[in-house]
């Protein structure tokens, strides 16, 4: 008869300092017997040899490992069916290789999506667009630049920061940006890729 009931709620991923990995490192643990919590989150659920830095664990597995502490246990599992475990590295970078790789990637980005506005632009003849719409609105063709390219040009870089919801270090809103949405959405198609990797390396192993 178990007598005591647990409840876990794993984590999709994490990453740990440690070689040992104990339950308290993946997944938040609630007990009404507290001695009982504290030794469930002292269990040892996996140890990295020297030759990997990721690894994935299932609930049968932690079930099983938290079983083999104490049997007149029943665990209810209420988070993720499995969790990517990462080994951290201690290893920090040099401050001016840092910020070389900043710098790096802004120059990309700033004359890559320049161009890349130039080449519509170019390609869709917006300037000999605005310069038919100026002399049917004027009567006259443009002499140089006109209204029509200024105002397109702020409302170009308004759009771009509204959009984008960032200003420096500061957010015009308190949603997350298409970018940070975009990154999350790769984490998590990353977290996928591994996990299903490990699985398919698990169920190879065991035939």
């Amino acid at each position: 008869m178990k007598d005591c009931n647990i409840y876990i709620k794993c984590q999709r991923s994490v990453e740990v300092s440690d070689r040992d990995v104990f339950l308290s490192d993946v997944a938040e643990v609630d007990c009404a017997d507290k001695l009982m919590e504290a030794k469930m989150k002292a269990v040892k659920l996996y140890r990295f040899p020297q030759d990997e830095d990721t690894h994935v664990l299932s609930t049968l597995q932690i079930v099983q490992k938290m079983e083999a502490v104490c049997q007149d246990i029943s665990v209810e599992i209420v988070g993720e069916p499995d969790c990517l475990v990462r080994l951290g590295t201690q290893k920090q970078e040099s401050r001016w290789l840092l910020v070389a790789k900043v710098a790096f990637v802004c120059l990309v980005s700033f004359f890559g999506t320049g161009f890349t506005i130039m080449a519509y632009h170019n390609d869709v003849g917006v300037r000999e667009l605005f310069a038919e719409i100026y002399e049917l609105v004027m009567n006259r063709k443009p002499d140089g630049i006109n209204v029509l390219e200024v105002s397109y040009s702020i409302g170009l870089a308004v759009g771009i920061t509204v959009f984008f919801n960032h200003i420096g270090g500061r957010k015009l809103k308190k949603d997350p940006t298409p970018i940070e949405v975009s990154i999350r959405n790769y984490e998590e198609d990353v977290d996928k890729a591994l996990v299903e990797k490990g699985e398919r390396q698990k169920d190879a192993a065991g035939q």
